[in-house]
């Protein structure tokens, strides 16, 4: 992963006796080992709860490169497994002010703000949302937190570079952050993500493929046809949830989409995940009905339309 390792101790730790390079050896491992997590549950996945706890409810003790938040239990994100390019990753960066935050799309709710990623820190966190929620049910696997390092990793660097891309399809990652006058860090004060793609459909192509499934259209746009926006990796930290988050989210990735040229928003959403499906309804989602006939497999495509 990108430069996530902590920050070295100064000289006057770092060196010194045996004891102290011991101290210094397990302090490191201490702040690179993810917590043990609560049970989560995504509004794409299969389980009753509406959102995924994205941050562990850590020990209320100091570890390199995190500090803790004044007004709720210390959060601790794992650093990443395998540096794979140049990052500014810090995770010791205080929260950007919303005067700091130059963002195009914006929306305030309660003590939180819903806006776009702009910092490798917040991109880390959405990351890591997502790993949480995929390995949720492998909880007992020894080797668990190993893999969701690893894809946390992988994933930091893939949505990177889909937020960068200029031609063909929009990408935005939005994330849920604290909106208040405390001085946090950053991984203190996410609390929520959600991505949305904004593009002409493909060659063949009449409604976005589910998630994981390899499309067989051709990777070719057609510029004639109204563009759409498709939703995923919608995430809430467990603490957080009740609160508004992943439907101000939403509203705020269907604007964005709006104010991009997308006529339809469509979201993929599991048959069973009750919860989720009465959240997409509230807001104005519906079924898609594919020429008289439901989806067969255990997603369904819900639309909003404009």
């Amino acid at each position: 992963m990108a430069t996530g390792s902590v920050v070295a101790p100064p000289p006057s730790l770092a060196g010194g006796g045996r004891g102290l390079r011991r101290r210094g050896v397990l302090h490191r491992r201490l702040a690179a080992s993810p917590m043990k997590d609560e049970p989560v549950a995504s509004t794409n996945g299969s389980k009753d709860e509406m959102v995924t706890d994205s941050l562990s409810v850590a020990r209320r003790a100091s570890h390199p490169g995190l500090s803790s938040s004044l007004s709720n239990p210390m959060s601790e994100v794992t650093t990443p497994f395998h540096p794979a390019a140049p990052s500014d990753l810090r995770f010791n960066r205080l929260r950007p002010s919303v005067e700091e935050s130059d963002c195009k799309y914006k929306r305030f709710f309660g003590c939180y703000v819903a806006r776009e990623a702009i910092i490798d820190e917040e991109y880390w966190i959405a990351a890591w949302l997502r790993a949480e929620n995929r390995y949720e049910d492998q909880s007992s696997d020894r080797y668990v937190e190993s893999f969701k390092r690893k894809f946390a990793s992988q994933e930091f660097h893939a949505l990177k570079r889909r937020c960068s891309k200029l031609q063909g399809e929009k990408y935005i990652c939005f994330v849920a952050v604290k909106n208040d006058d405390l001085k946090r860090t950053v991984l203190n004060s996410v609390v929520g993500t959600l991505d949305v793609c904004i593009r002409h459909p493909l060659h063949g192509e009449t409604f976005p493929a589910e998630p994981g499934k390899t499309s067989f259209h051709c990777r070719i746009y057609q510029p004639d046809q109204p563009k759409f926006g498709y939703l995923t990796n919608v995430c809430v930290a467990k603490y957080a949830r009740r609160q508004g988050i992943a439907s101000n989210m939403l509203l705020l990735a269907i604007d964005a989409a709006r104010l991009n040229g997308a006529e339809e928003v469509y979201i993929h959403v599991h048959k069973d995940n009750l919860p989720a499906r009465r959240l997409y309804d509230q807001i104005g989602f519906r079924m898609v009905d594919f020429d008289g006939a439901r989806q067969s497999s255990d997603l369904c495509l819900l639309s909003f339309s404009s």
